[in-house]
């Protein structure tokens, strides 16, 4: 007798629903948020828009601030690919600097989308407090990818203090217009630094 005759769905099965879940909530509190602005939004809103009840979507989401930034894992992944697959000769924190403008400033003229929920984050205190702890939260992770870019141990100070300043950078550009330049700038201050330690890399 195999798992589905027993009654019980396939482990494959049930997690691909467990995702379409997940999504469909992500997708329905960013919309509604959208359109009516996130203190407007409230927790049995977006399980009605999903479809699903509050119970369920609290086993997805522990935090309503969480269900707005829905890929912390792909975007750890991101962060240390940056590193780890930046192109040759170019340095840690030129990978680091271009990581940022294009996944936490968003690309000049880019995607409309992205700006607008740039625009949401940056707009509600509550969802930029949560995103800067989300990125922080990488922080160790990131300074051992860059501790293994260097050659470095591990636990190496310096790469420990870069990781944490190229993770507040961003922090320089909240609620400014010129929000790229500032993030430049703040990045061409880690570079002059970094450069003095470890030149080249």
């Amino acid at each position: 007798m195999n798992e589905t005759t027993a009654g019980r769905e396939p482990t494959g099965r049930r997690e691909r629903k467990k995702a379409a879940t997940r999504q469909a909530l992500a997708e329905a509190a960013l919309r509604l948020f959208l359109e009516r602005g996130y203190d407007q939004v409230g927790i049995r809103d977006i399980a009605d828009a999903a479809d699903v009840s509050t119970t369920t979507l609290f086993k997805h989401f522990p935090v309503k601030e969480a269900l707005v930034f829905d890929e912390d894992t792909e975007q750890e992944t991101l962060l240390l690919t940056a590193v780890r697959e930046r192109r040759q000769g170019q340095s840690v924190v030129a990978a680091l600097r271009e990581h940022a403008l294009r996944y936490r400033v968003g690309a000049r003229g880019g995607d409309a989308e992205f700006a607008a929920f740039a625009e949401l984050v940056e707009g509600t205190p509550a969802l930029r407090d949560y995103a800067q702890n989300m990125w922080l939260r990488h922080e160790s992770a990131l300074a051992r990818a860059i501790a293994e870019a260097t050659g470095v141990p591990a636990d190496d100070p310096d790469c420990a203090a870069l990781a944490h300043f190229a993770l507040e950078a961003p922090r320089a550009a909240r609620g400014r217009a010129d929000r790229h330049e500032r993030v430049s700038r703040a990045f061409d201050l880690l570079e002059r630094g970094w450069n003095g330690i470890n030149p080249g890399v």
